[in-house]
């Protein structure tokens, strides 16, 4: 299985700490949220790794050639972050995926190293780690589901009161749902827009996803000064 990280964009409402700095390298509590991440995957028996870069991305690449962990790393360039949205720079990283099973998560998300293990010994082929629990805003992506756990309907446009929960950025698929993916992303890596528009239509067109609860474990993206905020709390209490 390889990881994809994708920690490409501006991130223009962390300003002016990202000012100079790319978000995945903000510091959360005393540690940089990307080496957080990194050190998850290890914990996790992922051995390798794909971050796709962008803004700023000599700092990440001089951040990795730091490291002593024995996980390997490969940095991809998405040469168009600002214009495009996130579905570019997860189609930027196929080549380094394509025959493989995939683990893709956003590279601004501070979580417990607990949850990997609920999707990667998932006994499903393709899902994705829900929060059912708190609060549903507009900005977050939602998620209805169907009576089965599947994934019905992703995106941030689904009404909260009849979503099932938010999905928090941390996605597996399979080598042949990962082949699809990137098709699907060849045609629409153009849009300025979230890459789970794609995940939307591998499911109209048949692809199962399902949905793994995050069982109460704290995650969070981050988003804004109040998010980072929060988030520095949170890494006081998590794995």
């Amino acid at each position: 299985m390889i990881a994809v990280i994708l920690a490409a964009g501006v991130s223009s409402r962390l300003r002016p700490l990202t000012n100079e700095t790319p978000k995945s390298l903000l510091r959360v509590g005393n540690t940089l949220l990307l080496h957080r991440t990194l050190e998850s995957l290890h914990l996790n028996h992922i051995r390798e790794c794909i971050i796709v870069t962008g803004y700023y991305k000599e700092k990440i690449e001089s951040f990795i050639q730091s490291l002593s962990l024995p996980l390997s790393v490969s940095l991809v360039e998405n040469q168009h972050y600002a214009p495009t949205g996130n579905n570019y720079s997860l189609w930027a990283a196929q080549s380094h995926v394509v025959g493989h099973e995939m683990l893709m998560m956003d590279g601004d998300i501070l979580l417990d190293s607990r949850l990997l293990p609920l999707l990667i010994n998932s006994p499903h082929e393709n899902g994705l780690i829900i929060r059912t629990t708190g609060h549903l805003a507009a900005e977050e992506i939602k998620v209805e589901l169907d009576d089965h756990g599947l994934v019905r309907r992703i995106g941030k446009e689904i009404d909260p009161r009849v979503a099932d929960g938010e999905s928090i950025g941390i996605e597996k698929f399979s080598a042949d749902a990962a082949e699809q993916l990137f098709k699907i992303l060849n045609r629409r890596k153009e849009r300025n827009e979230f890459y789970e528009a794609s995940f939307q239509e591998m499911i109209d067109g048949g692809v199962k996803i399902h949905a793994v609860e995050s069982g109460g474990l704290p995650c969070i993206e981050i988003d804004t000064i109040e998010d980072l905020r929060a988030a520095n709390e949170l890494a006081q209490k998590i794995s």
